[in-house]
């Protein structure tokens, strides 16, 4: 059962910021890699979607839908509804997920 994925606007935003950062730093050959790794994962997802984990910071909390892959240090969080799979945001390991999400989702 193929699931349709979708990436979102602000998760792209988040690509290509992340694309920018690593070119900078480490050069062009490896951010054209760390978002074709981000590519990839997603699109796995229309075959697995079920497969990421919930972010524990997130357990107990009006987010709990949600779920990530890690591409370490990065983490890529979506949800699953229906037939289809959203990707939210793609974010360093070590920001504040729920601050994150609030801030997408709520405009704040």
């Amino acid at each position: 059962m193929k699931y349709a994925v979708e990436i979102g606007a602000e998760a792209e935003r988040d690509l290509e910021s992340i694309h920018d950062f690593i070119a900078a730093n480490d050069g062009a050959a490896r951010a054209v890699h760390a978002l074709d790794t981000f590519v990839h994962a997603a699109a796995s997802l229309a075959a697995f979607p079920h497969r990421g984990s919930h972010p524990r910071e997130l357990h107990g909390t009006a987010y709990s839908q949600y779920r990530q892959l890690i591409q370490s240090p990065w983490r890529m969080v979506y949800r699953v509804e229906g037939k289809r799979v959203f990707v939210m945001l793609v974010a360093y390991g070590r920001r504040d997920l729920r601050a994150l999400l609030e801030q997408r989702l709520l405009g704040a």
